[in-house]
Order: C-alpha cells, then sequence, then structure tokens
C-alpha cells in the first residue's frame, strides 16, 4: 500500500502528518510519545485532564504548559488533586502558566475523586487504566488521508458514557477519541508514517 498523501517528508527522510511536521515541540511529541500505550493509572488520569483542558484549544498550546500543568496538579497524582480544596482551586485560577477555567479546574478535581473511587470495584481491579483499556476495538484503522480519521467512534462514545455515569466530566466522545489516540488505544497514524504500528499494541 502507498504512503498516505497527505504525509509530509522530513529532512530526515521520515513521514509525519502535518500537525507533527513543522513545530519542534508537536515533531518530539510526536516521534516519541503519541500513540504510545499508556496502561498506568497517573499517566492516564494525566492524559485524561489535559485532553479535558485541552477542549477548545489546540494541543500545542496544552504541551507547552504540561510542565506548569504538572507542578500545579501535584504530578496528577489521583491521591493528592483529589484532597484539593477551594484554596487550591483559587490557587490554580491565580497560576498563569496553565488554562484558567474555573470549570475544567473543578472537572480535574472531581475526576481525581472520581479515579480514586473506581479502584478495586468489582470488575474493574485496575481501576481507571483497567476501565478505559476494556474499550479497545476490535479492528485497528488504517488511515491514508485525514479524512479517514473520524473524532469519534462507537467505543469512544461508550466509554463517554461509561465515564459520565462513574462521575468523570469533561470527557465527550470526542474527547476520549482524542485521549484514545493519545494513549495507544487506537492507532491513527497514517498509512507510511515510521510511527505507525510501532505502540505492539496492533501487532
Amino acid at each position: 500500500m502507498s504512503p498516505s498523501p497527505d504525509l509530509v517528508v522530513g529532512d530526515d527522510g521520515l513521514g509525519r502528518p502535518l500537525w507533527a511536521s513543522k513545530d519542534p515541540l508537536l515533531r518530539a511529541y510526536y516521534d516519541t510519545e503519541w500513540g504510545m500505550p499508556i496502561r498506568d493509572e497517573q499517566g492516564l488520569f494525566e492524559r485524561l485532564c489535559l485532553e479535558g483542558f485541552q477542549s477548545g484549544l489546540s494541543w500545542a498550546t496544552i504541551l507547552r504548559k504540561r510542565p506548569a500543568f504538572r507542578a500545579a496538579f501535584a504530578g496528577f497524582d489521583p491521591d493528592l488533586v483529589a484532597a484539593f480544596d477551594d484554596s487550591d482551586v483559587e490557587r490554580l485560577m491565580a497560576d498563569a502558566g496553565i488554562v484558567r477555567n474555573r470549570a475544567k479546574i473543578l472537572a480535574a478535581i472531581g475526576n481525581a475523586r472520581a479515579t480514586v473511587a473506581l479502584r478495586g470495584t468489582v470488575g474493574e481491579g485496575g481501576g481507571l487504566a483497567e476501565l478505559v483499556w476494556s474499550f479497545r476495538p476490535a479492528q485497528p484503522l488504517a488511515p491514508r488521508t485525514h479524512a479517514d480519521i473520524p473524532t469519534s467512534s462507537p467505543e469512544s462514545v461508550a466509554l463517554s458514557k461509561e465515564l459520565k455515569r462513574r462521575g468523570f466530566r469533561f470527557v465527550g466522545p470526542t474527547t476520549m477519541f482524542a485521549l484514545m489516540e493519545a494513549v495507544g488505544i487506537v492507532d491513527t497514524h497514517l498509512v507510511g508514517s515510521h510511527r505507525r504500528g510501532t505502540s505492539g499494541v496492533w501487532s
């Protein structure tokens, strides 16, 4: 199968999608991180929070602010964030290094509490990670163009519904599909990308 026409071949001879072809930060993120499996609770909680904060903004904005987010949210340790109180909310609203959106900040704290509550529940011994990964689709995707990549899927709709039932917020189907892409549950690397198939999930 020929490479995707939407790939950009870099000066290193490697094919990448347009969004990862120019900005050095996005290029490094694409080359080393995006789409690689994340199966631990803290890692998934961080990504879930950041995807929520990204809603309505560019991922590049969130990625540049990620060090500040990690500092502000105690390394995204769910136990520590779950204990945040009103003073922490005001501290976060005054932190210019992050996205100062009260609804999203409150959602992140609430999602930490929901993450803690998931632990040890029947059928979800692994908590958040096991729950999220249980929505992995049966078949891989093989997009050749950007138009072939959906913005949601039946699995992301179902994951969104289940997380909302568990008390999570800012977890709509489109946001959850982006999460599934980012943590390796679905592979939307374009055909011909040097990253396609590198997650090991679909090999």
